[in-house]
């Protein structure tokens, strides 16, 4: 997953840019929804899209899929990554809100967005008004923050130099938002949904993307806890806890690579 930004947007493919195996994980999320080349809807971060791309090049058949984000750069760079000739459509707007034509997609695919809906019971409502009957839905989200060293190792290294972000209650839009499973269970099922099946998948983020120690240093302190935790900070304070992540992150270095640990559910739901 490239660089895993936990900031995504509201679209329906959403993951970022620069760390480990983005391609392979998307095709993983993109495979149970039965994409092929079905017409898909699709939220989260939409500028790298390979989860549109998995389903629309997965088969040579019509097809064609929407990205829905509330973020105009996120769109403009996922208009300008996208493949030519490939029949996605990328709309601003929020996926609580945006009027879908009923019952018009065969599937639902997110990756690191839907943490970040204000009521998610009412945006997966709206989605799934989207979907046809026996239409599926398959997201990724983070699990347990603590499960998820690729965030919590910089940021522990940062905390040794600059205060505490304020404290997010457990069911509040943000990255960890769904790592609760029968939080995930009972949202979706009052969005009407049916067969949720949630998988747990450990996995190991290289936060340099094989480019090197410095890439995962830009990584820390421009994606995630860490970098939340630094901004704004005095100048002092920030270039001691950019030390303290070097110095935390170098015994994990591998070669060209930093490889974390990271944790993430893969949910499916169908709308019966």
């Amino acid at each position: 997953m490239k660089a895993l930004d936990a900031r995504a947007g509201v679209a329906l493919t959403g993951v970022v840019d620069g760390v480990g195996s983005e391609e392979a994980q998307g095709q993983r999320a993109a495979a149970p929804a039965g994409m092929g080349g079905a017409p898909a809807v699709q939220h989260g971060r939409v500028e790298e899209h390979h989860v549109a791309r998995a389903g629309l090049e997965a088969d040579d058949v019509p097809g064609r899929a929407v990205g829905l984000d509330v973020s105009r750069p996120m769109l403009d760079a996922a208009r300008r990554r996208a493949s030519a000739g490939l029949p996605i459509e990328f709309v601003l707007a929020d996926a609580a809100g945006h009027v879908f034509a009923p019952s018009s997609f065969d599937a639902l695919v997110s990756r690191f967005g839907v943490m970040f809906f204000a009521d998610p019971v009412e945006a997966f409502a709206n989605l799934r008004s989207a979907l046809r009957r026996g239409g599926r839905a398959v997201f990724a989200c983070w699990r347990a923050a603590k499960l998820n060293a690729w965030q919590m190792t910089p940021l522990r290294a940062a905390l040794r130099h600059v205060p505490r972000l304020p404290e997010l209650g457990p069911e509040d839009p943000g990255p960890f938002s769904f790592a609760d499973e029968i939080r995930v269970r009972r949202v979706l099922d009052r969005a009407g949904f049916a067969q949720v099946e949630l998988t747990a998948i450990d996995l190991e983020i290289d936060i340099a993307a094989g480019q090197g120690f410095e890439s995962a240093m830009t990584t820390a302190q421009s994606i995630g806890a860490a970098s939340r935790a630094m901004e704004g900070r005095p100048e002092h304070e920030r270039a001691a806890a950019v030390e303290e992540i070097r110095a935390t992150l170098g015994p994990h270095r591998r070669g060209p690579s930093v490889p974390l640990g990271a944790a993430i559910w893969i949910v499916e739901a169908v709308n019966l």
